[in-house]
């Protein structure tokens, strides 16, 4: 019961009294009774059509802008990392240049000791200077011993043609007309002893004179005699025609000697081509010693910046060594490695956008060439499917990306650096 002094009236405190039952009642009927939604004005419909309309067109615009659009951020800055190396062995005695310095093709880079090659090329020098005296002195001899040969073989054969005519006219002339006057005196002689022999009997008789029988006589003497003295001058001209025969004999066999001295230019012409040829090698040994000279020079093979730097004055380096390294940056490309999923469409000289992170901008290149096998199989450990282990995963193939003409000032890229690739293959 509500106290005097309550302010509320009795209006409130009658709908206090009544049972809760009837609110809920109410909203139980308001809840079922259908809600009313408002109406889309033509306003809203016209800016529902037109963001429609819009973002069909993005839609459209982003398929047709990235379906000839291959990416890739695999992808590094490649350049021909040029080792320097000693050529010789020897001692450092300069460092001429420090590590990320720009160095130019023909720069000296390091300087060895130079002091043990030029004693050999001066070694070199003297040998070659002793070879080609000596090539002289057998060049000079040639001629002279062909000279001298000549002479001998003219002359043994002057001799031996006199000998030759001597001993042809001592063996025909002379021994036939030997001989024709002792077959004469012979039968000279023989007549007379014939006819002396015929006379005896009748001198004996005395039918002949004494001093016709004497005439006989004589003349059988003096056909011996005749006879005799043929015989003798045969003799004589038989010893003659031996003496011939030994002289001609004598003649061709120094005429053979003669013709075996022209050996002898054969020879020294071989030992004149033996000091040439020792002219060459000690030309081409002072060559060597003074290549060897020049490598103590060491210089820069292309342009570029020296890049790790491991030489140090008064080290000892050898042959094959590695000093620094020169990398050419007005020569970089790009590597892409794409998933080979990728690659269907792409072909060398298509368009291609390098994005690198380093300058935040994007520059243009072409496609160069495509790998001829994937990374996986060109590493130093090639996957080995046929053991039973295989897992199928995507295979990467490299693409060479060349880029367009960058200007220093603008960019300067470095081997190594990641960039992201975007090839338009249309």
């Amino acid at each position: 019961m509500p106290s005097e002094n309550d302010p509320r009236s009795t209006e409130t405190l009658e709908l206090e009294s009544k049972p809760a039952t009837s609110s809920f009642a109410s909203d139980a009927a308001g809840a079922d009774a259908p809600s009313k939604k408002p109406a889309l004005t033509p306003q809203r419909k016209r800016i529902l059509a037109v963001a429609g309309v819009i973002a069909l067109a993005a839609i459209l615009a982003m398929y047709f802008h990235y379906r000839n659009r291959v990416f890739t951020d695999d992808a590094e800055v490649d350049a021909h990392v040029t080792p320097v190396a000693a050529k010789i062995y020897g001692n450092v005695s300069e460092v001429l240049v420090l590590d990320n310095q720009q160095v130019k093709a023909g720069q000296l880079l390091v300087r060895l000791d130079p002091r043990d090659n030029q004693a050999k090329v001066d070694q070199a020098r003297a040998a070659l200077e002793l070879a080609e005296s000596q090539s002289k002195g057998a060049a000079t001899e040639v001629p002279l011993e062909q000279a001298t040969t000549n002479s001998d073989v003219s002359a043994a054969e002057a001799d031996a043609a006199g000998s030759q005519a001597t001993f042809q006219e001592a063996n025909s002339s002379d021994v036939a007309y030997a001989e024709a006057n002792v077959a004469k005196s012979q039968a000279t002689y023989d007549r007379a002893q014939a006819d002396l022999a015929r006379m005896k009997p009748l001198a004996d008789k005395a039918e002949i004179s004494q001093l016709d029988y004497d005439g006989y006589v004589e003349a059988a003497a003096v056909a011996q005699s005749q006879l005799q003295a043929d015989k003798e001058k045969l003799a004589e001209a038989q010893k003659k025609a031996q003496i011939a025969s030994a002289n001609l004999h004598a003649a061709d066999a120094h005429l053979a000697e003669a013709r075996a001295g022209s050996k002898m230019v054969s020879v020294r012409a071989s030992d004149a081509a033996a000091a040439r040829a020792r002219v060459a090698e000690a030309q081409a040994d002072l060559a060597a010693a003074e290549l060897d000279l020049s490598y103590t020079d060491i210089v820069a093979p292309v342009d570029g910046v020296v890049t790790h730097k491991i030489v140090e004055v008064g080290e000892i380096v050898e042959p094959g060594q590695g000093l620094l390294v020169v990398v050419p940056l007005n020569d970089v490309w790009v590597t892409a490695d794409y998933k080979e999923t990728q690659l269907a469409d792409v072909q060398p000289g298509q368009k291609a956008e390098i994005h690198v992170d380093m300058y935040d901008e994007t520059f243009t290149g072409h496609v160069d060439s495509i790998a001829g096998a994937t990374g996986a199989r060109l590493s130093l450990l090639p996957p080995e499917n046929a053991t039973g282990n295989f897992v199928k995963v995507v295979q990467r193939i490299p693409v060479k990306i060349l880029l367009d003409p960058i200007p220093p000032e603008k960019a300067i890229l470095r081997p190594g650096m990641n960039v992201d690739v975007t090839i338009l293959t249309q």
